[in-house]
């Protein structure tokens, strides 16, 4: 085989991955977060057919830009990869952040060396969940207060980067979302 058809090859390879991790929901279900009003909604296409008010987002707000405990909140799109139960925050619904967009910023203004980008890149061409330990970050989800203070989460932003709900509204998202599910934070 001759350097053109690997290529070729290759090509086709990523295309078939891009394709896989963009497929829709089979309901055309999708979450919004919205940063500056504080609201998760699920949508089908424009539709809004459920918002959760007074979420929380990091302490330090959104950004396009995040670094390991920067306590602030990734922009972009993504996709729920787990859904765990009985953790500290009741339930946690991990997303698939860093994306390669994100390791691509970050390579380009040099907050991750050659080597993180090739791991989450192979991470990604693999079809895995990317590296959590990158100067990026990791560890991002949706999840609920566990036993934390209503109160507190009612007033401020408090996590480390991550989208917080009531216990409540985390159980009732459930029934909306899975594994696949894209998830818009803006």
């Amino acid at each position: 085989m001759g350097p053109l058809s690997r290529l070729a090859l290759i090509l086709v390879a990523l295309g078939l991955l891009a394709a896989a991790r963009s497929l829709a929901d089979p309901q055309g279900l999708w979450l919004l977060v919205d940063t500056g009003d504080l609201t998760l909604s699920v949508m089908r296409g424009d539709v809004a057919l459920k918002t959760y008010d007074n979420i929380a987002i990091g302490s330090n707000g959104p950004t396009r830009n995040k670094r390991v405990a920067d306590e602030k909140t990734p922009l972009g799109d993504f996709r729920i990869i787990e859904v765990r139960v009985n953790t500290r925050f009741h339930r946690f619904l991990a997303i698939d952040y860093p994306t390669m967009d994100d390791a691509q910023r970050a390579l380009g203004d040099g907050r991750v060396n050659q080597s993180e980008y090739d791991a989450l890149r192979r991470a990604w061409n693999r079809g895995g969940p990317p590296p959590q330990d990158t100067r990026l970050g990791g560890h991002i989800g949706i999840h609920g207060i566990g036993k934390g203070d209503p109160e507190i989460h009612a007033a401020f932003n408090w996590t480390n980067g991550c989208i917080a709900l009531t216990n409540e509204q985390i159980e009732d998202l459930l029934q909306w979302v899975g594994r696949g599910t894209r998830v818009s934070i803006r």
